[in-house]
């Protein structure tokens, strides 16, 4: 299921990319403006949703014996 979720996300953002490429054209009517706006604010609370739940998943994997342990996070451990 926690794949799941990833695979929507990733669509969401997506969809949010494109409806931005879009409204950013200039090309789209007042009326589709306003239902792309719309969507995009569905499509960005669903992305926060989604990041908050990853946070929380990360919280709960970090903590150790009801205290969390900060973890320095290295994007690059190559480097």
């Amino acid at each position: 299921m926690a794949r799941k979720k990833a695979v929507d996300f990733e669509t969401s953002l997506a969809e949010l990319q494109s409806l931005v490429e879009r409204l950013e054209s200039g090309e789209l009517s007042l009326e589709d403006s306003l239902g792309a706006f719309e969507q995009g604010i569905r499509l960005t609370r669903e992305c926060q949703a989604s990041l908050a739940q990853a946070e929380q998943k990360v919280q709960q994997l970090l903590e150790r014996d009801g205290e969390l342990e900060e973890v320095p996070f290295d994007a690059d451990p190559q480097a």
